[in-house]
């Protein structure tokens, strides 16, 4: 291994750093994906209660808004490498917990383990930072949209071995629903082993180190990613603007999608139609990620944060018109959805990344992804709630309307620069 910053050029490093990001995303999301296939069924069967199988996503989501800060901190102090696989770890051990308490059937003990299996979700979202690093500022959205459709990979593996899984888990003696579990519990094991070796050199120490080194020898000259030295006034707006968008973006999202199955089946459809618009969206979200990071880098991160909200508007004007037997036309509902958070995430991580020096870069996008997963809880619980009062239509359009707040701030950012 090289020694030296003279041996180890950036776009060398960033290319090994892209590689072994990449590995540990598929295996991740094969993780991430198997685990939340079947997490709902599980706790509904160890709690005996539906409305109780909401609480197991509400304390993973907790968990993970928990990690987020942890690995943000651990990342600053002691770089990406350490932060990362600690947080794949704990996905690991609470995916451990989750079998074990299936197989003693303790509650208590399934919902502990959700809460640290959580980490493995905001470890894998957290990931797209260590791809932006050492990423040129003219390429950092690329870089970022790489680790975010590598997740893609795994996510759709991992779905796909929930039944293998499950029959090897019951082959064991093991609760059949516990199966998936056991691949998440060894995906983010495998994930951790190959941050752990292989994020050689660390992306975020390296770029603390380059920026240092030329800052000592070019006082006067851009920061090591390319973006011109401002007044400390100057980023707030930047951060602001792009935890709106990725907040706007993830609550509006996650409470469109969340009630789409539920509007469907009331209008008589079973669960492969609701099964296969999810899977659209699903798809809408991660595989146009190579495409999104080339608009951002091409166009600018504001105008394609804008583009989110439009897309998500139309998004819910789609779902609220769609008539209650047509899954094409919510298959194109949620395919907008999960294209204009694409376009949020992706902008929005951008954003924040140019704003913040790197002395505070991981702490900060730590404290963003918090507020991200908060977003994200409370429009799934929120959705619920204006869906019984008033409808799944008025949600999706008001999800259109609230996107449409992104708009003015990218605005007032554009006057500021």
């Amino acid at each position: 291994m090289p020694g030296t910053l003279e041996d180890l050029p950036r776009l060398q490093a960033q290319r090994r750093v892209m590689i072994v990001l990449v590995a540990a995303q598929v295996l991740s999301g094969a993780g991430l994906a198997a685990g939340v296939t079947v997490g709902a069924l599980l706790a509904q069967d160890m709690l005996g209660s539906t409305s109780l199988a909401g609480l197991v996503s509400a304390l993973s989501i907790a968990g993970s808004a928990l990690a987020a800060v942890t690995v943000g901190r651990i990342s600053e102090r002691y770089g990406r490498r350490p932060g990362l696989a600690a947080g794949y770890l704990a996905g690991a051990l609470g995916s451990a917990g989750i079998v074990v308490a299936a197989m003693v059937g303790n509650p208590i003990l399934l919902l502990a383990a959700m809460f640290v299996y959580g980490a493995g979700t905001a470890t894998n979202l957290q990931a797209r930072y260590a791809g932006a690093d050492l990423a040129p500022a003219a390429r950092r959205a690329g870089a970022v949209s790489t680790v975010l459709v590598a997740t893609t990979l795994g996510g759709v593996l991992g779905p796909n071995l929930a039944a293998p899984t499950g029959d090897l888990a019951h082959a064991l003696g093991i609760p059949y629903l516990a199966g998936p579990f056991l691949l998440a519990g060894a995906a983010y094991t495998m994930a951790t082993v190959v941050l752990a070796g292989w994020l050689r050199p660390d992306p975020l120490l390296l770029a603390n180190a380059l920026d240092a080194e030329r800052a000592a020898s070019h006082p006067q000259a851009d920061d090591a990613g390319g973006r011109p030295p401002t007044a400390a006034g100057g980023r707030r707006p930047g951060v602001l603007v792009g935890a709106l968008v990725m907040v706007v973006t993830q609550s509006v999202m996650v409470a469109i999608m969340t009630m789409t199955p539920v509007h469907m089946q009331d209008h008589g459809h079973g669960a492969a139609a609701s099964g296969l618009v999810i899977a659209v969206h699903i798809g809408a979200m991660y595989l146009p990620s190579p495409l999104t990071g080339w608009l951002v880098d091409r166009f600018g991160r504001l105008r394609i944060a804008a583009a989110s909200a439009l897309v998500l508007t139309a998004a819910g004007i789609v779902a609220a018109n769609a008539p209650g037997g047509s899954v094409a036309l919510f298959a194109v509902a949620l395919a907008l959805l999960g294209l204009g958070w694409n376009f949020g995430l992706v902008a929005g991580t951008t954003i924040i990344t140019d704003a913040v020096p790197l002395a505070t870069r991981a702490r900060t996008q730590g404290l963003v992804d918090v507020s991200i997963a908060i977003a994200g809880a409370t429009g799934g619980m929120a959705s619920g709630l204006v869906v019984a009062a008033s409808g799944f239509p008025l949600l999706a359009v008001g999800g259109g309307i609230l996107a449409l707040a992104i708009i003015p701030a990218v605005v007032a950012a554009t006057r500021t620069r």
